[in-house]
């Protein structure tokens, strides 16, 4: 499989881009600061996620992008196709004529990894970006508990709820 730090990196920065939007926009500065990645290359990124439509621009000051749709009909696979990643995991990339062993002969374990990268594309499909934000603040959430049960504590007195 060729899913590679570009498509990783669409993804992140998507889920952070939902998480963050509110119903304005975010910067890619924003963005970069807060997953470390670099803004030239989420300006790469988020340049073929909006040539695709998953995201909008606004230009100018208080500038940035928001998600084009509604996080629930953003699958993960449309978010990695965007920014040019391949799902195939064969050696002969999905293509007949340039097959394994040219001349269109497939290698032995051809199908295998053709399995594999239905499996795979299978799986990023069946994720949307409404669920990985859900995840992400059910996360968040279960870090936020505890520490507001703390901050309520009186010096001395047991931890509970």
């Amino acid at each position: 499989m060729k899913l590679t730090t570009k498509g990783r990196y669409a993804v992140t920065a998507m889920l952070d881009l939902a998480l963050h939007q509110d119903g304005g926009v975010v910067t890619v500065a924003d963005i970069s600061q807060r997953q470390q990645i670099s803004v030239a290359y989420l300006e790469q990124l988020f340049g073929r996620l909006r040539r695709r439509g998953l995201v909008e621009s606004v230009r100018g000051p208080g500038g940035g992008y928001r998600l084009a749709d509604p996080t629930a009909q953003i699958p993960l696979t449309q978010i990695v196709e965007a920014v040019n990643e391949s799902i195939h995991t064969t050696q002969c990339g999905g293509d007949p004529v340039q097959c394994c062993k040219g001349e269109g002969q497939q290698c032995l374990t051809h199908d295998l990894w053709e399995a594999l990268g239905q499996q795979i594309a299978a799986f990023l499909g069946g994720i949307t970006l409404a669920q990985l934000v859900a995840e992400q603040r059910r996360k968040e959430a279960q870090v936020a508990a505890p520490l507001r049960l703390a901050a309520r504590a009186r010096p001395g007195e047991p931890l509970h709820g």
